[in-house]
């Protein structure tokens, strides 16, 4: 029986009214279910559109020397970076950035082999040390540029340029394994830098700062509206040094073009007060970005700028070494009246050991010794206490030890005694080992910090530590376990190497203040027999990097010290002619700083009149090249000759 039409009608709205019932109960419980359940999940999804939580990098701290005056400091950078993930396709967006902010060809390159070199989640720099209209230009056009992104910043200046490189170092970019290490999202902020040498690398920690943070509300496309909230970042702390800036500064100048080092110490508190090696680099240049150009310059010197020839540098010290062995002859029991005869020769076997004055020193004491550097003094004492009574000393005077600084790659250096040599060569120590120790060459090698301590100790007899950081807390130096009355001699005998001996040259023209020193002169090719028959024994008649060392330490004043120095010239020849000049002038900005800037503009004007001078023989040897044959004696002609060349070893 066919039910009634009002009947199917009812069943059909029923069937319907009820498929609507049930959609609409399922949409109320998702509608109650992401409302109430999930409200707080899509709420912090939306404000997460609508907010953007971003870093605020720290200021970095300043450097400052002992006064306070500012070493490394931060200036306003306004600079462009490029964030790999935001964007698209690449070459579209820097072809959109040359529009508003015009790069060559060499900065594409360079942008394009640093997004293919690191991983995409590293910003790659566009530019920096932009000003402000280019800055604002580029804003203005920033939802034209996909993943580029305008930082106001701060860069990193270094006002001492190259004087402090070493010992300050530099910032840079972290790199993709620094990041990997620590997760620490700073370092993947576009413009953040960190220490990546010297000081800066080694108190990066304290000088780093804390983060900020920075909730601004943007549009679909990232552009901020508006600023909702800012934890202000907290600054590094400031770093304050025990060196001088003033007189670091003086010391790099008036080293001109030596390929040289200059330590300054405090001698009672261990401060240092210089330490400067040059040539060196200029750290504003290695902070920002070192071009392929200047880094394979840099490595091609033969005069290392690179290095921190200061605290790297290994020496031998040659004569400045005999004040150690000295200290052990006295040490021993041997009296300073107790005397050698140098003939200018000393007979070991059949081998005979030449003194650096041919025609001899005659009755010798230590006194005249040291005043003297007569070598056949100490071959002959060294001789009777032997090389481990040597070493001894010198370690207690800071020879052989690598001191808590700051400082990467500080070197060692050798003190050899019989077991060293055991141990390292396997075979025994001889006679003329110990000859060769005793008045510094041989084994014996140690760098210019080294024997800054060293001088340090013998004027003030405290175990002195040399030391950077000038708010860390003093410990006073303990007395050094060694006869005051030895050391009465030892400085009576550096008194008169400048009164009256090798380094006469080097008296300071100051009232009431005397120095006390020791040359030295370190071989850097041994000198044959044929050498000697052949007459080629002077060292400024070798190439450049076959001259001889040229060293020298003292301290001042002579009667009550309170500065010690140490200089080494490399390939100086002579450490009375090269050395003690530099060091005189030094000590001399210490007590009376008009008077050394006074003597330092001539030491200049010389030397860029030789450097013009060595220019124009270049070019015109260029131009004689071009036009033919080069006569090799006319372009001979035209060079500057050496500076005064020094007599004898020392």
């Amino acid at each position: 029986m066919t039910p009634p039409p009002d009947a199917r009608f009812t069943r059909r709205a029923l069937l319907v009214g009820a498929g609507m019932g049930a959609v609409g109960v399922t949409l109320a419980g998702r509608i109650a279910y992401l409302s109430v359940w999930q409200g707080a999940k899509y709420a912090s999804l939306a404000e997460g559109n609508r907010v953007s939580l971003r870093l605020v990098p720290p200021r970095r701290g300043w450097i400052v020397d002992r006064d306070g005056k500012p070493l490394a400091l931060n200036q306003p950078d306004y600079r462009l970076e490029l964030l790999p993930e935001q964007v698209g396709d690449v070459e579209a967006t820097l072809a959109a950035v040359t529009k508003v902010l015009p790069l060559s060809a060499d900065d594409l390159d360079r942008i394009r082999a640093d997004l293919a070199r690191q991983p995409k989640y590293m910003p790659v720099e566009l530019a920096h040390g932009l000003d402000w209209p280019t800055f604002a230009r580029i804003n203005v056009n920033l939802p034209d540029l996909p993943g580029v992104q305008p930082l106001p910043g701060f860069l990193r200046v270094y006002p001492g340029g190259d004087a402090f490189a070493h010992l300050l170092g530099y910032v840079g970019t972290p790199t993709a394994d620094q990041f990997a290490a620590t997760r620490d999202p700073l370092l993947i902020f576009p413009g953040f830098k960190i220490g990546k040498d010297g000081i800066e690398r080694r108190a990066d920690a304290t000088l780093r700062g804390v983060a900020g943070a920075r909730r601004v509300e943007i549009t679909a496309r990232g552009r901020v509206v508006k600023d909702l909230d800012t934890r202000a970042d907290v600054p590094g702390k400031t770093l304050r040094l025990t060196v001088d800036r003033d007189l670091q500064s003086y010391a790099a100048r008036r080293l001109v073009d030596n390929s040289a080092s200059v330590v300054v110490m405090d001698c009672n508190t261990g401060d240092i007060l210089c330490m400067v090696s040059m040539p060196a680099y200029d750290p504003n240049a290695f902070s920002t970005r070192v071009t392929a150009k200047l880094w394979a310059e840099l490595q091609a010197d033969d005069h290392h700028p690179l290095i921190n020839k200061s605290a790297q540098g290994l020496y031998p010290p040659g004569s400045t070494f005999k004040m150690m062995t000295a200290m052990a002859v006295l040490g021993a029991g041997i009296a300073p009246t107790d005397a050698a005869v140098c003939t200018g020769t000393y007979r070991l076997g059949n081998a005979q050991w030449h003194c650096h004055s041919r025609r001899g020193h005659g009755h010798t004491e230590m006194r005249k010794a040291i005043a003297q550097s007569c070598d056949v003094y100490f071959y002959t004492f060294g001789r009777a206490v032997g090389v481990d009574a040597i070493a001894a000393t010198a370690r207690k005077f800071g020879l052989g030890q690598k001191f808590d600084l700051p400082l990467p790659g500080q070197s060692v250096g050798i003190v050899p005694d019989t077991t060293w040599k055991e141990a390292r060569y396997k075979k025994a120590w001889g006679v003329g080992d110990t000859l060769n120790t005793a008045i510094g060459q041989g084994y014996l090698i140690a760098n210019p910090l080294q024997l800054a301590v060293m001088a340090a100790r013998l004027g003030s007899g405290l175990a002195v530590e040399p030391r950077l950081y000038a708010d860390a807390p003093r410990v006073p130096a303990p007395p050094l376990d060694v006869d005051s009355g030895h050391l009465a001699v030892v400085r009576d005998g550096m008194a008169a190497v400048v009164t009256a001996g090798t380094a006469r040259a080097a008296r300071l023209a100051i009232d009431g203040v005397q120095m006390a020193g020791k040359t030295g002169s370190a071989q850097v090719r041994g000198i044959t027999k044929a050498d000697r028959r052949a007459g080629r024994t002077k060292s400024e008649l070798q190439p450049w990097k076959y001259r001889d060392h040229a060293l020298f330490v003292a301290f001042a004043p002579a009667d009550a010290p309170r500065y010690a120095i140490s200089v080494v010239v490399e390939h100086g020849n002579h450490g009375n002619t090269s050395a003690a000049p530099i060091a005189r002038d030094v000590l001399t900005y210490l007590f009376e700083p008009a008077r050394a800037l006074a003597t330092l503009g001539p030491i200049e004007a010389a030397y860029a009149k030789k450097k013009a001078a060595a220019l124009a023989a270049a070019e015109a040897a260029a131009r004689a090249a071009a036009a033919g044959p080069v006569d090799p004696a006319a372009v001979a002609a035209t060079l500057t000759p050496d500076a005064e060349k020094g007599s004898g070893d020392e």
